[in-house]
């Protein structure tokens, strides 16, 4: 860090940061970099997977089984796999990840396999997306701070969803095209690039803590992040808004089979699969540029209801176009997760920040994924329209509660975000991570919110 925090330099807290500014920052090119080239393969080999599991098993349980072990791995070992965003450089982590996931697709491209062993694979690729995105979201603050660290949170979010938009629009195209194996050797390549760019671009650093190195010490770490986020009021809250996700995922894991109420293939599914990134983009952008950082805060609980809220109306049966308006509209009230994150980063201290966002964004990616596969059953009985219908019903449930919660603590985390941090403090995130809904990295997916 070169005189970032000097006082010519530093910003009032208020001050709003802008993207010309965080782009200009070339550790967080190399970042978002890698990020682009991560998301991109994964949301191609994604559309790949949702359409031939459907298409062969004609089963919505399946296809949301397929969808959901891209978020259940964090349920096993992400909260623990996290600390090593702590105990070990972070820069290391990330790099040690991408190259032992890149080995994992290659096999996958490669070798022939049984269904159960392709998804044997794939659980343990995104298993190993938990200490790379705990590690990401933990050295985002240290590369920006302020403003610029909820600016370039926001920026993340955006190419989240974007590269999700667009894949899932162009994913159906390209997998016709190079095949299902040629999907994943793309996939196993950009894992291979976003490694070799945090090598050139990405700073190295010391590790956090000087603890035992051992599956001990790591399990001691999981205990103490859960005490840090579960014994504090506003982390709990944070936390809580950051796994809101589990509800409004629901639709992209029942996205086939809703395609398939209209008589519609690949295109159809990829049409629905990319309407809430497509809301996200526009909401992260317009809620990022246009909103003051205390009024975010003031917002997120409407916020997280008006990204529930509109799935109520797919149980009316709308056509197409109405299904597509109503989830960019949940997608567009999912941008709340901006402001959750930044406010988790200045709460949480810098040397827990690897347990602590390791602990949110594995609790948001395995709700997601038990939200989904618990959908993906209820839809062989009751349809998907009514199961996305119950699921806005139950999220909008959940967001009022935590919106009444949040409106009376959250003064005093607007006066703690207005003070500037001081020299080696970083700002805060408030889902564990810093741009999308807490889950930040690339996480398979990942539409979350955190890092």
């Amino acid at each position: 860090m070169t005189g970032r925090h000097s006082g010519r330099h530093r910003r009032p807290p208020e001050a709003q940061a802008t993207y010309r500014e965080v782009f200009a920052v070339r550790e967080f090119r190399a970042l978002w970099l890698a990020q682009v080239l991560s998301f991109v393969g994964d949301q191609l080999a994604q559309v790949a997977l949702a359409v031939l599991v459907y298409e062969h098993t004609n089963s919505a349980l399946l296809t949301a089984l397929t969808y959901a072990l891209t978020y259940v791995p964090p349920i096993v070992g992400g909260p623990v796999l996290s600390g090593l965003a702590d105990l070990f450089p972070r820069r290391t982590v990330m790099i040690v990840c991408d190259v032992l996931r890149a080995g994992l697709v290659t096999v996958m491209a490669l070798v022939a396999m049984p269904f159960w062993g392709l998804c044997a694979l794939v659980f343990l690729m995104v298993l190993l997306g938990a200490p790379f995105t705990a590690a990401r979201a933990a050295v985002l603050p240290d590369v920006l701070e302020g403003d610029r660290y909820v600016a370039g949170s926001a920026i993340n979010n955006i190419t989240h969803q974007a590269t999700q938009m667009l894949g899932f629009l162009a994913g159906g195209a390209i997998v016709a095209a190079v095949g299902t194996y040629g999907t994943l050797a793309m996939d196993a390549a950009t894992f291979v690039l976003s490694a070799v760019i945090l090598v050139g671009g990405l700073a190295p650093r010391p590790a956090s803590k000087r603890r035992e190195r051992d599956s001990l010490g790591l399990w001691r770490g999981t205990r103490d992040g859960a005490r840090l986020v579960f014994g504090d009021l506003t982390l709990r809250a944070l936390v809580s808004f950051a796994w809101l996700c589990a509800f409004y995922v629901v639709p992209e894991g029942l996205a086939a089979p809703y395609a398939a109420t209209f008589g519609g293939g690949a295109a159809t599914v990829g049409l629905l699969m990319a309407a809430m990134p497509t809301g996200m983009v526009a909401g992260a952008f317009l809620f990022s540029r246009f909103v003051r950082p205390a009024n975010r805060l003031r917002a997120m609980g409407w916020m997280s209801m008006l990204a529930c809220l509109p799935l109520i109306g797919a149980g009316v049966r709308p056509p197409l176009w109405g299904v597509v308006v109503l989830w960019a509209l949940s997608g567009a009230g999912s941008a709340y997760q901006i402001a959750a994150n930044a406010a988790y980063v200045v709460a949480v201290p810098a040397e827990g920040r690897g347990q602590a966002f390791g602990l949110a964004q594995s609790g948001l990616l395995a709700g997601q994924g038990f939200g989904i596969l618990v959908g993906g059953a209820a839809a062989q009985v009751l349809g998907p329209e009514t199961v996305v219908a119950f699921a806005g019903v139950l999220g909008l449930s959940a967001a009022t509660t935590l919106t009444v919660t949040w409106n009376q603590i959250r003064g005093g985390v607007i006066a703690a975000m207005r003070k500037e941090p001081p020299p080696d403090a970083a700002p805060a995130d408030a889902s564990g991570r810093a741009a999308r809904p807490l889950a930040a990295g690339r996480a398979v997916r990942r539409s979350a919110p955190l890092p």
